[in-house]
């Protein structure tokens, strides 16, 4: 049997090996920009459930303390955008609404409260999350609170969120 010389078929395999390496180099590029298209639709995503989980006990607690104006009726808690030593932001947001959640959790006992008893529970409060170590995504973020707002009902707590020095 014979074999037919290789020179014949030399441009057709050229031809055919830079079409395939287009189509690959192709498909990476759009599995690339699909994936950041997802990867930013998720991140919207998680932000929404957030606010609107946080919506739903907003109110709730709207609905429960609707006629009296003397109580922290609302949480709203702002974290401050912390920098690291390059300049550029400590953490991402979808991290820093999971620790604002979390927090939130641990101040859901001051909803209700007096806003003229502050003074014992603005102490508690930062007693209690001055420093709190919370575990998000396998890392460990340090809490540390800035300012404690109480006004027509609603308590407002500005934190700032870096990570933690001993993880």
């Amino acid at each position: 049997m014979r074999v037919p010389p290789f020179h014949r078929y030399r441009r057709f395999s050229q031809i055919s090996a830079v079409f395939v390496l287009g189509m690959v180099a192709g498909s990476v590029l759009y599995n690339s920009i699909f994936h950041a298209g997802y990867s930013v639709l998720w991140r919207d995503n998680q932000e929404m459930r957030l606010e609107m989980e946080q919506y739903r006990k907003d109110i709730q607690t709207l609905k429960k303390y609707n006629n009296t104006s003397t109580v922290i009726r609302e949480i709203k808690l702002r974290a401050e955008e912390s920098r690291d030593k390059d300049g550029e932001a400590a953490l991402d947001p979808a991290t820093a609404k999971e620790i604002v959640v979390k927090m939130t959790k641990d101040l859901e006992p001051m909803r209700g409260r007096s806003m003229f008893e502050i003074d014992t529970d603005g102490k508690l409060a930062r007693l209690l999350l001055d420093g709190k170590i919370y575990i998000v995504r396998e890392k460990e973020y340090a809490v540390s609170i800035r300012t404690m707002l109480v006004m027509e009902g609603v308590l407002q707590i500005w934190v700032e969120i870096r990570p933690s020095a001993r993880g």
